[in-house]
């Protein structure tokens, strides 16, 4: 079947169809880089990370985009999120930008989210801001008072066609401070002006001032994927206004369509209720990292399908814990046989079973990324897989090596959560791996030659820094707990 998402922008599911055949074009709102990341923004850019990867292994050359919010982006009481963090730390705008943009990149790459084509910030792109923002006064689509320039939704017929929020239905309460300029409550800031103590500020046609949170992502799209594109990706809390306020104030600019496919993030609660500081369960990456294996937290993010909401809670991650390390004991198990194993395979057929698990998984991933039906499907190969390794059938390199290939290309390549080595595909985990196997060896010449104290000894050791061994008629095989 061919790859089907479900569009926001429409609320169907459509077939995809690029712009361009065999390329896609991308665009995922990034973090407010303000505080270290959380347990949403996981669930989020894990789940972007799939469906790039899984666009890549169907074919498609992906151009995908990815900004930093590093100013603009105002609280309900008018004050710059950046701004607030570099007052309460006693430090500058961009210090505060570059601290947590920085801590931002380490937890996506310790959750294995591979890194943006290109990953603009706002700061970096205010020119093309302010020529899109001299484009809309242009066209009358935005007017100036006072410095700051607004949009006119009142311009664009079509204004809420993404949330389905009717512009009479619009109230106060976004995120501009300065409601008495505006024509209309839900007129939206593109820029403003710059008040004596604002640190951040840019030089414009209106003077002294800074970009609104929306007109960044407009700006940027444009200049690296065009005018129009193929995917525009977010989370749902962000459908009004920012996702809502992309489209309308781009198109205008534009007069094209902006994103042709939207794909937006369910949110996130902690034990059934929503993330907060003020409620003391609000979870950074860092602090479940220290709980739980990078892969465990990957796959706990796309273990429900990422349209969907996600509870985290202690029960529901032991659960994701279990399965992970059932799948990867698995694939832990075929490493270990492939360095004994004989070179037939005395006519073993699993091959035609691997064969079925890709198609399966290719079915449930075609239905707009269905990770949990797609994990379910690598679960149910695990079954199989488990079955075989612990029969009394000789099994060859060809499909042991066919299975691990099977693992690390479904598991690892596209859903990330199958490490290539046991921790981490480093030169430090080959020489744990090796030691580990060292002393198995030398466990087994004591056992051979009846020392039984020394083989009961090197398995308490082993036993006691978390290595568990199992042995069986071909040999012994080890898990780490």
């Amino acid at each position: 079947m061919a790859l089907r998402i479900h569009n926001v922008l429409g609320r169907k599911k459509q077939d995809f169809i690029p712009l361009e055949e065999g390329r896609v074009s991308m665009y995922v709102c990034g973090p407010t880089i303000y505080d270290h990341s959380h347990l949403g923004h996981a669930k989020s850019y894990v789940s972007f990370d799939v469906v790039v990867r899984y666009l890549r292994y169907s074919g498609y050359n992906v151009l995908y985009v990815q900004n930093l919010t590093d100013v603009g982006h105002l609280q309900v009481t008018g004050e710059d999120r950046i701004l607030k963090k570099a007052r309460q730390l006693q430090s500058l705008p961009m210090q505060i930008a570059e601290m947590y943009g920085r801590s931002y990149q380490a937890d996506m790459a310790a959750l294995n989210v591979l890194p943006p084509d290109i990953q603009p910030r706002a700061t970096g792109h205010i020119p093309e801001q302010i020529e899109m923002i001299q484009e809309l006064i242009a066209s009358e689509h935005a007017y100036e008072v006072n410095g700051s320039v607004y949009f006119d939704v009142t311009s664009a017929p079509d204004y809420g066609k993404l949330s389905n929020r009717r512009l009479e239905e619009q109230e106060e309460g976004t995120r501009e401070d300065v409601r008495g300029e505006k024509h209309h409550a839900a007129d939206f800031a593109l820029w403003k002006r710059a008040e004596e103590e604002h640190i951040m500020r840019w030089n414009s046609p209106w003077g002294e001032g800074f970009p609104g949170w929306h007109i960044e992502c407009s700006a940027m799209a444009k200049k690296y994927l065009g005018a129009t594109f193929d995917i525009h990706g977010g989370g749902v809390d962000n459908i009004y206004p920012h996702n809502e306020n992309e489209i309308v104030q781009s198109e205008c600019a534009n007069n094209a369509d902006f994103a042709r496919y939207w794909m937006l993030v369910g949110s996130l609660t902690v034990e059934g209720e929503k993330m907060s500081k003020s409620l003391d369960n609000f979870v950074t990456i860092k602090d479940a990292l220290q709980d739980y294996r990078p892969e465990v937290l990957r796959m706990s993010s796309i273990s429900a399908h990422y349209r969907s909401p996600m509870d985290y809670s202690a029960e529901s991650m032991q659960g994701i814990k279990a399965g992970w390390e059932r799948l990867f004991g698995a694939v832990r198990l075929t490493r270990q046989m492939m360095n004994t194993a004989p070179e037939s395979d005395a006519g073993n057929t699993f091959i035609e079973r691997l064969d079925k698990a890709k198609t399966n998984f290719t079915e449930r991933m075609d239905d707009d990324f269905n990770t949990p039906q797609a994990i379910a499907v690598l679960q149910e190969l695990t079954r199989d897989v488990n079955t075989l390794l612990n029969s009394d059938s000789e099994i060859g390199l060809t499909t042991l090596k066919a299975i691990n290939d099977t693992y690390n290309e479904l598991g690892g390549t596209v859903l990330g959560i199958i490490p290539e080595h046991e921790r981490g595909g480093n030169m430090n985990a080959d020489r744990e791996n090796a030691l580990i196997q060292m002393l198995i060896d030398m466990r087994a010449q004591a056992r051979a030659e009846k020392n039984f104290a020394e083989s009961d000894r090197l398995r308490d050791e082993l036993a006691k820094i978390g290595v568990i061994l199992e042995d069986r008629a071909d040999g012994t095989v080890w898990k780490v707990e």
